[in-house]
């Protein structure tokens, strides 16, 4: 009972010290900006954010230990079936230290949309990502349009409106 405890509060200190480390030193992305480029690997090969021009994306930062996470999945899953033929293109970027946490997540909560992997935590400092999940929608033109902290069953609606938003918006 007491080593589930430790375990537990060992986990929770990793976490949170993840989170502050994005919180130092970082360069914000603010809307209206051009979204930085990034290029690693992902579940199907190498994922690059400039191979998206033209399309909206969105941009989600996420790790395995993160229930918010978790629960931003079906809605990620669901949006991109929803309007992958209007435009829309998500890009989860895992990151955990090590890939096989994620891929344990993704075999329990399968993605239906692209996954990169981060372990070195490069792609956060360079957004300014304050805590998990972040999630940034990037306009066709390459700008940032929002950025959205954390994840509730109630975002979903307004996600969702800003996302159509950018998709009917003019090219």
């Amino acid at each position: 009972m007491a080593n589930t405890k430790i375990k537990k509060l060992k986990g929770f200190l990793l976490a949170f010290s993840v989170c502050m480390a994005f919180s130092v030193n970082t360069f914000a992305v603010e809307p209206g900006t051009k979204a930085p480029d990034f290029d690693l690997p992902g579940t199907q090969g190498q994922v690059k954010l400039s191979k998206s021009a033209g399309s909206v994306v969105y941009v989600d930062f996420w790790a395995s230990w993160c229930g918010p996470c978790r629960q931003s999945f079906s809605w990620m899953n669901e949006t991109q079936e929803k309007y992958r033929d209007k435009g829309l293109t998500i890009i989860g970027v895992n990151l955990d230290a090590k890939n096989d946490d994620a891929k344990k997540f993704l075999a329990q909560t399968p993605a239906k949309f692209t996954i990169a992997f981060d372990s070195k935590g490069e792609v956060p400092k360079t957004y300014g990502v304050k805590g998990m999940p972040t999630s940034y929608l990037i306009g066709r033109d390459g700008k940032v349009i929002f950025q959205h902290l954390g994840f509730k069953e109630t975002d979903r609606e307004s996600l969702e409106k800003e996302i159509k938003a950018a998709l009917e918006a003019k090219r």
